[in-house]
């Protein structure tokens, strides 16, 4: 997935993956429970800071903290930016 933001520095951008709809025994869990994912999709990557590479690449698939980066909506989908010191691993 392309998207026409370029973010600054040390950010990135990440798609978050869907919530899940019904648990392993297959009982269908209600919007008002469903927790937000931890994972996602990086989709775009800054230049980094000086001396201090970017090591994630756009396509990456993460693990970040619950409540990591900042929410946005660009053309109808969200997305999160996020330093990549909030990503906690590449899967």
């Amino acid at each position: 997935m392309s998207i026409n933001i370029t973010p600054l520095a040390d950010r990135v951008i990440v798609e978050a993956a869907a919530a899940e709809e019904k648990t392993a025994s297959g009982i269908i869990i209600p919007d008002t429970a469903k927790e937000k994912p931890q994972q996602g999709i990086v989709v775009a990557v800054g230049n980094g800071k000086k001396d201090e590479p970017m090591t994630v690449k756009v396509g990456d698939k993460v693990l970040y903290g619950k409540y990591a980066g900042t929410e946005i909506v660009h053309n109808g989908k969200e997305f999160l930016i996020m330093r990549e010191s909030d990503i906690f691993a590449v899967v």
